[in-house]
């Protein structure tokens, strides 16, 4: 299967990482925003063809999926054009920074009748499969999720530490893996969302700090708190409180309330949460099946997102 992946840095070479383990797939094209950059990354990771345009790396022969690992505010754009260009496509999170955006992918998805995925990989990681598993075998149930996404960006640098092309968002990108998680763990409606941000950067003219409370229709609880003036640990830890155990997430490790580590090694054929998420998209193209993650599972993240953004105006 020939894909193409348009985002040439720190996340998109996780992806070119992750595809290299993932039998009859091949990355045929790289896109990135400089030429001779891009280059030199598809090199690297033996894509035989490198370019700044999206529309060219579709037209290539044999295509049939795209992956986009571009700045946030593109996602949704080129989400569409994919989907018109008769290419399954998957979006990294977040699918869109606006409701309005989000729902348009959705349409266009019905229109064209592909896969559309949208990158959420918590519900990929072990630690996270892990909890879900037990929850669908009436093991465990979630009482309260109690999670902290924390890193340290006062200035506009990516995971390599390069200087960003966009601008990051807490709500729309961090949040989402969030929101989308708790409704999954729950399997419930989100009933009530409200957040408080605090004061916006200067120049990058965004939230720094976060707070978000949400509840199911059955009463579980989410409590979030999220920073980017954070100076360490740095990452996204997750409580859950069941009633059955209490368990805490540090991204794919997973550990007991009494800091006792359980063992995922054999709980999927990988422990790296992107190559399992990647290994899904390509399985449901394969089996003609709506994926895990797909489109319309993962739209009333965007809305509830759309909802806390709505109440920042009036707290």
């Amino acid at each position: 299967m020939k894909t193409i992946l348009a985002g040439a840095g720190a996340f998109g070479e996780k992806h070119l990482e992750a595809i290299r383990h993932i039998d009859g797939v091949e990355v045929v094209s790289l896109v990135g925003r400089e030429l001779e950059k891009t280059r030199a990354i598809a090199a690297r990771h033996q894509v035989p063809h490198a370019t700044t345009q999206l529309a060219e790396a579709l037209r290539l022969p044999g295509v049939e999926a795209a992956i986009l690992c571009t700045p946030t505010q593109m996602h949704a754009r080129q989400a569409i054009e994919c989907l018109e260009a008769g290419k399954h496509v998957q979006v990294e999170i977040p699918l869109a920074d606006s409701a309005q955006d989000a729902e348009a992918v959705a349409q266009a998805q019905r229109r064209a009748g592909l896969i559309c995925m949208v990158g959420h990989t918590r519900r990929f990681n072990p630690s996270h499969q892990w909890v879900h598993q037990r929850i669908a075998r009436g093991e465990l149930r979630v009482l309260h999720m109690d999670v902290q996404t924390f890193f340290f960006r006062r200035t506009n640098l990516n995971a390599r530490g390069e200087p960003r092309s966009w601008t990051d968002h807490l709500l729309w990108h961090h949040a989402a893996h969030t929101v989308d998680l708790f409704r999954y763990q729950t399997g419930d409606e989100i009933v009530t969302a409200r957040g408080l941000e605090g004061p916006h950067h200067p120049t990058l003219g965004i939230a720094m700090d976060m707070s978000i409370q949400m509840k199911t229709r059955k009463g579980a609880l989410c409590t979030l708190a999220l920073s980017f003036n954070n100076e360490g640990p740095l990452g996204t830890f997750f409580r859950y409180i069941c009633d059955n155990g209490t368990y805490i997430a540090r991204y794919d490790d997973l550990f007991t309330g009494k800091d006792e580590k359980v063992d995922l090694s054999k709980l999927d054929v990988s422990l790296n949460g992107i190559e399992l998420q990647d290994r899904e998209f390509f399985a449901a193209i394969r089996e003609g099946r709506e994926p895990n993650a797909g489109i319309h599972q993962v739209l009333p993240c965007y809305l509830t997102l759309h909802q806390i953004e709505q109440g920042f105006g009036s707290a």
